[in-house]
Parts: structure tokens; C-alpha cells; sequence
């Protein structure tokens, strides 16, 4: 499990698959096939060099990364690192606001306080 992948604050994508077939009401094999279909043509696509873009979610596209020197962290030694290609997820405007603004939760009504029973705060 990767560090950024917390117990119980990851999900898999057997349980995407799970939550789609329970939203939607499809056999999960079924749905597990429409789960692959749909990344593998996000993978298709970024294989063929073109820009995946969902609106509201995000676009998926492909960046250059310029050849480097490297160390070899035991030797020291310089080592060539080549030029590629690799995938890039941008976060698209309503999925930002989502995160970054979840959509307050009240965990009890507020109620008024009855008439001469709130507390005053005296200023020093």
C-alpha cells in the first residue's frame, strides 16, 4: 500500500466497480467491463498522443520530460536519463471546488435559544 494510499481512504477500482453497479443497477461483471472499456480508452487515447478532457472532472494528457543526468545513489556515478513521455492529470474546475469546498454537513439542526437565555460576552 503507497503512503498516500490510506486504509479506508483509497479506493480500488473493484470497489468503483461495486459503487457503479449499485448507482446504476448492473451486474457487476458487466459493469466491471464498462469500468476497463472506459480507462482503457483513456489509455488509448493518451497512447496516441491526444488529450482526454472531462468536463467539470479533469484532462488527462501527455508531457515531454527533457533527457537529465542522474546519480547512481550508491556509486555516485552519473548516469544519462533518456527523454519521455509521461501521462499528466489536470484538475478540472468543479471537481477543485468539490474538494477544496466539500459541501457543509450539519451534524444537528440549529435552533434559536429561548428569549434571555443566551450568554453575553463582555468586552475587556
Amino acid at each position: 500500500m503507497t503512503p498516500s494510499c490510506r486504509r479506508d481512504a483509497c479506493m480500488t477500482k473493484a470497489e468503483l466497480v461495486d459503487k457503479v453497479a449499485a448507482t446504476i443497477q448492473l451486474p457487476k461483471h458487466q459493469t466491471d467491463i464498462v469500468v476497463n472499456l472506459f480507462l482503457q480508452c483513456i489509455i488509448d487515447a493518451l497512447g496516441e498522443g491526444d488529450k482526454v478532457e472531462l468536463r467539470g472532472f479533469g484532462s488527462f494528457r501527455l508531457r515531454h520530460r527533457a533527457p537529465r543526468e542522474g546519480r547512481n545513489p550508491k556509486t555516485g556515478a552519473l548516469v544519462p536519463i533518456p527523454a519521455k513521455q509521461v501521462p499528466w492529470f489536470t484538475v478540472g474546475k468543479a471537481l477543485r471546488l468539490l474538494v477544496d469546498y466539500p459541501p457543509a454537513v450539519r451534524k444537528r439542526p440549529r435552533t434559536r435559544s429561548a428569549p434571555g437565555t443566551r450568554r453575553r460576552v463582555r468586552s475587556a
